[in-house]
């Protein structure tokens, strides 16, 4: 059953107390009720207020362990402000701004805080787009002089896709990738569209082996057409446009290569929900997928890709 609050104030009676924070967490990531991490068991005694000793294999846990808030010496009641306040800002926030609204000491405590909320705005095992899909990609920054299209180097290059809902937009998946090349380009449409779906595309050889992967490939050539390619591949373009103009916006442009594709998965968790009624439901699906995001060291964050040696989730007590 779906829980959360309707409007802020509810959400501030519902959420007056670190204690009415951590039920919630609670009641979240074991519905069914507590079941140990180690051994299954689904009994369990309180130590401490905030750890809970399964009676099995005596393994200690607690609600926060093991996902983003792992660790935190922040007040849940704080963190779940920031999430209400993420979910409330139709264009997204900014750390300065959460910064401000929250009345954080640091820009780098806000910085951080909305790294790792980005990561819980991918679900695990979220559907594949299906139907009539555009696949296009773009350089964000603009292009560089002399270098035409896809042989810019210096700018990164993201790839979307864009499911067809008629004249309108759909579901949208996009991912920065090192180059325009086969190599990069399928394994996207393998991870975000479901075989057998139409693949609309233009006439980049680097798409031509999707029908060997079991799609149906419909390709526009743009060359020697009339209208632009925001007339023929309409919904791509459209997206395209909307995340470069979301990017200069509230976030000034101010995005480096590394953390890009992180940017990309909150533009397309609002974007993919922007027909939602309840800034309440967003504010659920963002708790809930919070809670099974494995802890994010900031080392891990600060430099991707470089491996860390994550605490046990034993001593993760919140």
């Amino acid at each position: 059953m779906e829980d959360y609050p309707r409007n802020l104030k509810e959400f501030d009676v519902r959420f007056r107390s670190e204690e009415a924070c951590r039920e919630y967490l609670l009641q979240l990531r074991w519905p069914d009720g507590f079941r140990c991490p180690r051994c299954g068991c689904r009994e369990s005694s309180p130590v401490r207020a905030v750890l809970l000793r399964c009676r099995d294999c005596r393994h200690q846990t607690s609600v926060t362990a093991g996902t983003i808030f792992q660790d935190t010496r922040t007040p849940l009641r704080l963190w779940f402000q920031a999430m209400w306040w993420v979910v409330s800002q139709k264009n997204g926030v900014s750390a300065l701004g959460l910064q401000r609204v929250l009345g954080l000491k640091s820009y780098e405590t806000a910085w951080t805080w909305l790294h790792k909320l980005r990561r819980a705005m991918v679900r695990p095992g979220r559907d594949l787009l299906t139907g009539r899909v555009e696949v296009d990609e773009c350089y964000l920054g603009g292009l560089e002089e002399g270098l035409p299209g896809r042989l810019n180097l210096k700018k990164a290059l993201i790839v979307v896709a864009a499911q067809e809902d008629g004249p309108g937009i759909g579901r949208i998946r996009m991912r920065q990738i090192l180059d325009a090349s086969a190599r990069s380009l399928v394994p996207f449409v393998r991870d975000s569209v479901a075989p057998g779906s139409v693949i609309h595309t233009d006439g980049w050889l680097g798409y031509l082996s999707l029908e060997s992967q079991g799609y149906q490939h419909d390709v526009t050539f743009l060359r020697g057409k009339k209208k632009t390619p925001s007339e023929l591949m309409p919904r791509v373009h459209r997206v395209i446009s909307l995340l470069k103009r979301w990017l200069m916006g509230t976030h000034q442009g101010a995005v480096s290569h590394k953390h890009l594709d992180y940017y990309l998965d909150e533009f397309t968790f609002r974007f993919n929900r922007r027909r939602s009624t309840s800034r309440g439901k967003l504010f659920f699906r963002l708790v809930q997928q919070a809670l099974v995001v494995e802890p994010v060291p900031l080392a891990r964050i600060l430099h991707p890709g470089v491996k860390t040696n994550p605490k046990p989730q034993s001593v993760g007590v919140g």
